[in-house]
């Protein structure tokens, strides 16, 4: 047991201390992020909103995140990604706080749209800050310790929101939630002042630097992960209304269960990557096994009335998720040296963020007009395109 622990523990090792900062920040943040998982039912339940406004209000959250993603990159190459950070985690915490206090359909939309602009402008900054703290080495495990606090965090967020929804109300959770952006932003100023943390691997200027909307490798990689993100995100939007509508969850219980996806990812993400990488798997078909097991993780809902079912169908989308977003990201992260990193990077999290305008709406809309043992069908069979660009990105060279 102790022999296994170690191997546990080793898989950190030689990572820069700026790393575990930046980590640790990201733990912060995280945790904090208490009202995504269960702003679908809030609005349905506490606002009153129908399925279809619902899903619309979701759509502003990808607008807003799509802007602030390609803000918060032009602004990383023009005024350094801290800044970008911490003015994202204090707006971003303000913002949590004050949207609490919009009701009605319209009000929301500009609201929630207003907030993901800000709050979202760090994803690109926070890439470009990790990439230049860790050596070249140490990009992928780099990448999975930060993926690895966001999980954490999140599954932190889930259970204590879902406990603070059941004895407190949705009022401490926009109060906290906010409190803990600020705190992360706080954290930064104090322990990763750039004029005392300097670089490892600092992004150079190259000759005739490649753009991304030009690469066609970067492209392709971004597609295939768009696909993958269309399905994911329903875990996060439709998903939380099927566990209380269909299966009969309490908040309490959904917080669980989506607690337990981040735990999962926090306990064999990093063994995992360190087992393929340090053995030059093919990141691509690494890509399409993940992806496979998170269509079948929708694939197997229509089929059972057992509740338990939604547990393995989370499992299933774990182990997926696990085999994509780090190697992904990795892939992501070597090909924006070709260019300035900000203007690859916020591609990137823009490709997330237009995820976002679809995704929500494309899972609520299908649910409302079709039920959602179809949405979980139609949902793998996207998956299932998606493993098909993967595919043809396994076959294409990166240089």
């Amino acid at each position: 047991m102790n022999s296994l622990f170690q191997k546990y523990i080793n898989t950190f090792r030689g990572l820069s201390q700026e790393i575990w900062i930046l980590a640790g920040i990201t733990l912060v943040n995280r945790a904090g992020m208490m009202v995504i998982p269960f702003l679908s039912i809030y609005l349905t339940g506490e606002v009153g909103l129908s399925l279809q406004q619902v899903g619309w209000i979701m759509s502003c959250f990808g607008v807003g995140s799509l802007i602030g993603a390609w803000s918060g990159g032009k602004l990383t190459d023009i005024i350094g990604g801290y800044r970008v950070m911490f003015g994202s985690f204090i707006l971003g915490g303000l913002g949590f706080i004050l949207i609490q206090y919009l009701h009605d359909f319209q009000s929301l939309c500009i609201g929630v749209f207003l907030l993901t602009l800000v709050a979202d402008a760090f994803r690109p900054a926070l890439f470009v800050a990790m990439s230049n703290y860790s050596k070249p080495e140490n990009k992928t495990r780099s990448v999975s310790l930060i993926r690895l606090s966001v999980n954490l965090g999140m599954s932190l967020g889930p259970t204590v929101g879902g406990a603070l929804i059941l004895y407190f109300g949705y009022a401490a959770l926009f109060w906290l939630d906010g409190a803990t952006n600020i705190a992360a932003g706080v954290l930064l100023i104090i322990l990763l002042n750039p004029k005392k943390r300097k670089p490892i691997d600092l992004q150079v200027e190259v000759d005739n630097p490649l753009s991304p909307y030009k690469d066609a490798y970067y492209l392709l990689l971004l597609a295939g992960l768009y696909i993958f993100t269309i399905a994911f995100l329903q875990y996060f939007s439709s998903m939380p209304v099927y566990y209380r509508n269909v299966i009969g969850f309490s908040e309490g219980q959904i917080g669980l269960l989506m607690g337990m996806n981040g735990l999962l990812v926090f306990l064999i993400e990093m063994p995992v990557v360190q087992y393929f990488d340090s053995r030059n798997y093919n990141r691509a078909k690494l890509l399409i096994f993940g992806l496979s097991l998170l269509g079948l993780s929708f694939l197997i809902l229509p089929f059972a009335n057992w509740p338990g079912i939604v547990v393995v169908s989370v499992l299933l989308m774990t182990i997926g998720e696990i085999f994509v977003f780090p190697f992904a990201n990795t892939l992501a992260v070597r090909r924006a040296k070709k260019g300035k990193q900000g203007e690859y990077m916020a591609l990137f999290s823009m490709n997330f963020s237009v995820a976002h305008i679809f995704s929500h709406n494309i899972g609520m809309q299908s649910a409302e007009r079709l039920g959602f043992n179809s949405t979980w069908f139609i949902v793998a069979g996207i998956c299932g395109l998606g493993m098909l660009v993967f595919f043809l990105l396994s076959k294409k060279s990166v240089d």
